[in-house]
């Protein structure tokens, strides 16, 4: 599937729009790749408070401004 055709769930194209990789919020946050990518195309929509709170926290360094409810 070609890039600008995939499925994104906000996460994901909170990401495509900052230009951030999901192998950076996976170092950053110790989140396996698989449930990264995941979040990203909207398979997983609900995760669980301490998955959001990782992801929260790393965004954090890139938009101070990112809630959890910019996402889920």
């Amino acid at each position: 599937m070609f890039p600008w055709m995939k499925e994104r769930s906000n996460l994901g194209k909170f990401l495509d729009r900052k230009g951030i990789s999901q192998e950076w919020l996976v170092k950053r946050t110790g989140i396996s790749r698989n449930s990264i990518s995941d979040l990203c195309d909207g398979t997983v929509e609900n995760p669980r408070s301490v998955t959001r709170s990782k992801i929260i926290k790393a965004l954090r360094e890139i938009d101070p401004h990112v809630s959890a409810s910019d996402f889920w």
